[in-house]
């Protein structure tokens, strides 16, 4: 005897309809579902993810589910997920507002940091995370020291020694031909 006819003993037949047939007979009554919650322009994209996503359960169904109550609920889950998604999307425009006063003067978006950006790389790892944690971030100094594991006192030290070093290669100028 194979595992097959034993198989077979065990489970009884249950047959489904193909998921074709579930589609065809459904697909209205949800895409009205969808209309009427979500309106037409994105009624479409819950109705098909609602199918994708039933197609991947439908065989795990349990037999003489009702077909029409699962679907209208992935419906509505999928349907609430488009509605949540609504305002994580851009909102399109006739025209952009006008940039508010840009720190750059040669038109070159994030130019005007580089140097700071150049004295921060050069400090140690631990004073650039807590100077960055506490004075760009705005955390007091014992959260940075639950971040970055340690005391407040060796946050605060860090930071200063953070901001000393900061002071001495960003705001002091530079003798002639010495780099910073």
């Amino acid at each position: 005897m194979t595992s097959r006819t034993g198989a077979s003993r065990r489970l009884p037949r249950v047959s489904r309809h193909p998921f074709e047939t579930i589609v065809a007979n459904y697909g209205p009554m949800v895409l009205r579902v969808c209309r009427a919650v979500l309106g037409p322009a994105d009624a479409d994209d819950a109705w098909s993810e609602t199918f994708l996503s039933a197609m991947k359960a439908y065989p795990h169904l349990r037999p003489g589910s009702n077909v029409e109550a699962w679907l209208v609920t992935i419906a509505h889950r999928k349907a609430i997920d488009q509605w949540r998604s609504r305002s994580r999307r851009a909102i399109p425009v006739a025209e952009l507002p006008e940039p508010k006063e840009s720190a750059s003067t040669d038109g070159v978006p994030g130019t005007w940091e580089s140097d700071l950006w150049a004295a921060l790389k050069a400090l140690p790892p631990k004073q650039r995370q807590t100077v960055a944690y506490h004075y760009l971030g705005g955390l007091p100094y014992a959260e940075v020291a639950t971040v970055l594991g340690g005391s407040t006192e060796a946050a605060r030290r860090a930071a200063a020694d953070g901001i000393a070093a900061l002071r001495r290669t960003y705001l002091e100028p530079q003798p002639v031909g010495e780099d910073r």
